[in-house]
């Protein structure tokens, strides 16, 4: 069988053998690379989120100052491209703050690549991940807020109890849009050296010259993370959807 399917596509064995996963294939790079950009995905998604809340709360319920100041963050990182985005942040943003470190009496750090990209990413994350929420904690019925504080409930407990669960059913379309965008946004980091799946992937077609068989593996690659993440995300908003109306089952 195998053999048929070598006459038929001559180049697929040489193929199987560049994409092995012990050497000489670059599989195993492959494989490492997506590993990377998945962490640093994960960790730039759960940061924006919690930016996305403190924004949030600070656009809806922060004062003139914070109100201010929130929409500056989302108007500009929305505007700017990401890519410039990132190299502001990680070549500006480590200076800036090796030179505050001097001024403080205290040695320049060396900021880990994964670090870097993480903290990168996760900015630009919590810039559209506060609209998202900001969005969802204002569908939140105010009847419901209001029987909170009529029960006696501090602010924090209100948000905890009442606020946050009724908004997290409205948010997880549009956080699961953002994970994807999260996902995709680690090719972006290449740029600045850091070894995700996109630059495994341009090393391993710079070294062996088949552009084609390894950028198709990493577009597989990104596919499959993409189709399991929607599983994911449908699993968790059917979840959390349970008991509404219009909820399907």
């Amino acid at each position: 069988m195998l053999d048929w399917i070598y006459q038929w596509w001559p180049g697929l064995e040489a193929s199987v053998t560049l994409l092995s996963l012990e050497p000489p294939g670059w599989g195993g790079n492959l494989v490492r690379g997506a590993v990377n950009s998945l962490i640093i995905a994960l960790g730039a998604f759960f940061l924006g989120c919690v930016i996305g809340i403190g924004g949030a709360l600070g656009k809806l319920s922060g004062g003139p100052v914070t109100r201010d100041l929130m929409a500056v963050y989302t108007t500009v990182v929305r505007a700017v491209p990401e890519l410039v985005l990132i190299l502001i942040l990680y070549y500006a943003g480590t200076d800036l703050l090796n030179q505050a470190l001097r001024a403080l009496g205290y040695r320049p750090i060396e900021i880990s690549g994964l670090a870097a990209g993480i903290g990168v990413l996760g900015v630009v994350q919590g810039a559209y991940a506060t609209e998202v929420l900001r969005g969802a904690i204002q569908a939140v019925p105010a009847g419901q807020i209001e029987a909170a504080r009529a029960y006696g409930m501090t602010r924090f407990q209100t948000f905890r109890r009442v606020t946050f669960p009724a908004m997290l059913p409205l948010a997880l379309p549009g956080l699961s849009n953002l994970w994807l965008i999260a996902t995709k946004d680690t090719a972006l980091l290449a740029i600045v050296g850091f070894s995700e799946l996109t630059l495994e992937t341009r090393q391993a077609a710079g070294s062996t010259r088949a552009y084609f068989t390894f950028f198709l593996a990493a577009g597989a690659l990104y596919l499959i993370m993409t189709l399991v993440s929607g599983r994911v995300f449908g699993w968790i908003e059917t979840r959390f959807r349970r008991g509404q109306a219009g909820a399907r089952s």
